[in-house]
């Protein structure tokens, strides 16, 4: 997969694109990003990348000629995508949605924003990280990045954690545990020390029901609530449908 990132700060972007897991699959090929400098569109001596709105008021916009300039100057893969508030939500099912294209292109805004001409003729859509307004949008091209990047094969080292992970079936993630199975007189649950699989099983779906419930009942509400299998499966381990809460371990 290739991703173009276009962003007045392309250190900002580099740098985060160079480690962790991204920086790993971009070292074994498995994803190619690529920064562009708004600024090397820029035809003034200044490399002017902004100005003044027209009709007055506060703060300084993107022009769109060293953008349109940027981008036609490199032919980035397209879908391109305006990062900005009012844009399409990102959720773990875009995600998934942009991992399955062969590539796509991110633009960074800052200031009070893009020229209008912009959004109208040059990108092919808006992405949005959340309801709040932050000071441009590199950080929100990380964001996607990151969620984009760890779901396409061979980036992750345990193919089943983006599985089981939260929301990857429309609910948060079970609890986790490890060593030491006693920590200050707090114990691991039994059932995780059982070496029964298919209880294992059964608790952690219950458990991820159980804190959907209790901490993110919309999600429960967009697929249509609980099934008859999932109210059994909770009252198998004793878990209140209704607040989530199980009494005890």
């Amino acid at each position: 997969m290739r991703i173009d990132v276009f962003t007045i700060f392309p250190g900002m972007v580099e740098g985060f694109a160079g480690l962790s897991l991204l920086g790993k699959a971009r070292d074994g090929g498995v994803v190619e990003v690529r920064v562009h400098d708004l600024r090397r569109a820029a035809t003034d001596p200044h490399r002017s990348v902004d100005d003044s709105p027209f009709g007055g008021g506060a703060g300084m916009v993107l022009m769109p000629e060293p953008l349109f300039g940027a981008v036609e100057a490199v032919d980035p893969p397209r879908p391109l995508y305006y990062l900005s508030p009012g844009g399409r939500p990102l959720t773990q099912d875009v995600a998934r949605e942009l991992a399955g294209l062969d590539g796509f292109s991110l633009l960074c805004g800052r200031y009070e924003g893009v020229d209008e001409r912009v959004r109208e003729h040059l990108v092919d859509g808006e992405l949005s990280i959340g309801d709040y307004v932050l000071a441009g949008g590199e950080v929100a091209a990380m964001v996607v990045l990151e969620t984009v990047a760890r779901l396409l094969p061979g980036v992750m080292g345990n193919e089943a954690s983006a599985e089981e992970e939260s929301f990857a079936d429309g609910l948060l993630e079970y609890p986790q545990y490890t060593r030491p199975a006693s920590f200050r007189g707090w114990e691991v649950p039994e059932v995780l020390r059982s070496g029964d699989h298919g209880r294992v099983a059964r608790w952690r779906r219950a458990q991820a029901l159980g804190r959907t419930i209790r901490h993110r009942p919309d999600l429960l509400e967009r697929r249509g609530g609980l099934t008859d299998e999932e109210r059994r499966l909770l009252a198998e381990w004793g878990i209140d449908p209704y607040d989530g809460t199980s009494p005890g371990p």
